[in-house]
């Protein structure tokens, strides 16, 4: 599913011109976003579908695959999506 599929999806669904949910759907993303890019707890809590967190990933070495040349990896923050219990169900059934 696309953002345009699930725009179209919502709309019909609440009955919001398509222009109106993109705003809403533009918003939730947004904030989530700014959420996890924050400096301070970097979470988002959605009961009953899941959590975003960021992950800390440590330096490391790596290998150019190219040339096989060993290269640092500095450290980074990446997102994480943990699904809810009731989303689990959900997919599994």
């Amino acid at each position: 599913m696309t953002k345009a599929d699930l725009v179209e999806l919502v709309a019909a669904r609440v009955h919001l011109t398509k222009k109106d949910t993109e705003v809403v759907i533009d918003s939730i993303l947004d904030s989530i976003s700014r959420a996890l890019s924050s400096k301070d707890d970097g979470k988002v809590e959605l009961r009953g579908f899941g959590s975003f967190r960021v992950r800390e990933r440590r330096a490391r070495q790596g290998r150019n695959p190219q040339s096989g040349a060993a290269v640092q990896v500095p450290p980074k923050r990446v997102p994480f999506f943990k699904p809810g219990k009731e989303l689990k169900a959900l997919v599994d059934s």
